[in-house]
């Protein structure tokens, strides 16, 4: 039961941790051309770099709720 929860617990955190890093990628610059090869390795870096402090943050209040108040 306990093994359940825990999986359960890990799977959701890698969900919404990959749901945070797609929807900060800059996605319509990936698409329409409008950002030069040499922006866009800079950029991606950075945004994940930025990205990672959320990410931490959502894990925290998912495993511990009480932190939130």
């Amino acid at each position: 039961m306990v093994n359940e929860l825990k999986k359960k617990t890990r799977n959701m955190i890698i969900l919404l941790s990959l749901i945070w890093f797609v929807i900060t990628l800059p996605l319509p610059w990936l698409f329409t051309g409008d950002i030069g090869q040499d922006q866009l390795s800079t950029l991606l870096p950075i945004i994940g770099f930025i990205s990672i402090p959320f990410v931490v943050l959502g894990i925290a209040w998912t495993l511990k709720p009480d932190l939130t108040t």
